[in-house]
């Protein structure tokens, strides 16, 4: 997709949704963290049905801590890979207590050092918690960089390396979540609403569903 075409593209998802938000539930910086390490391999909706009652008992490391593996396992077995996940979650609280004071790293770095946290987690948890502008490649990321030709690429880094440089500044803080809601919502991986998507002109998608 041509400079100008990319800007065109944000300055429409901009204008149809100034200030976009993530859809996961959290009430603090550590929920926000706990939630995204939760959703990796599910739903949005599954994790938010799950942490709205462990939130209510466990909104700190400490809380999340004394509730114990066990039962943070109850509390999130209707979500894929639960028991892996629990336990990580454990272990990022005992990290969070015994390295930074119980807050939330804000680097990227020090953030895949916790137990479950990714690449794209920590992206994601920058992002949404301190308004770095990180672009967190998941499924609905990679296949629009590729689908609408502003960042093709052959694995999740090489997408995130070429959104990042271009996409333009004026609109990296919220690129992440224009992205993730387009592709969940229009631009779907086996049925995109083309017809119905405000940057379909712009898109170099050569199997588009529009209307004859």
């Amino acid at each position: 997709m041509k400079k100008a075409n990319i800007h065109e593209f944000f300055r429409r998802l901009e204008e149809d949704n100034p200030d976009p938000q993530g859809e996961l539930d959290y009430v603090n910086h550590f929920t926000l963290l706990v939630a995204v390490v939760l959703s990796a391999q599910a739903t949005d909706i599954g994790v938010n049905k799950a942490t709205g009652p462990l939130f209510t008992v466990a909104d700190t490391p400490e809380k999340m801590l004394a509730l114990g593996e066990d039962q943070v396992r109850d509390y999130v077995k209707s979500i894929g890979l639960y028991k892996t996940k629990a336990k990580n979650v454990i272990k990022l609280c005992e990290a969070l207590v015994q390295n930074h004071n119980s807050e939330i790293p804000q680097t990227r770095e020090e953030l895949e050092e916790l137990a479950g946290v990714g690449r794209k987690t920590a992206n994601v948890v920058l992002n949404m918690a301190f308004g770095h502008s990180t672009i967190a490649v998941d499924t609905h990321l990679f296949r629009l960089g590729n689908r609408t030709g502003i960042a093709p690429g052959k694995n999740p880094l090489e997408v995130e390396r070429k959104f990042e440089k271009r996409i333009p500044k004026v609109f990296l803080r919220h690129a992440h979540h224009w992205l993730i809601l387009h592709g969940r919502y229009i631009c779907k991986a086996r049925k995109p609403e083309c017809a119905r998507c405000i940057v379909s002109d712009l898109c170099t998608f050569k199997g588009k569903l529009l209307p004859e």
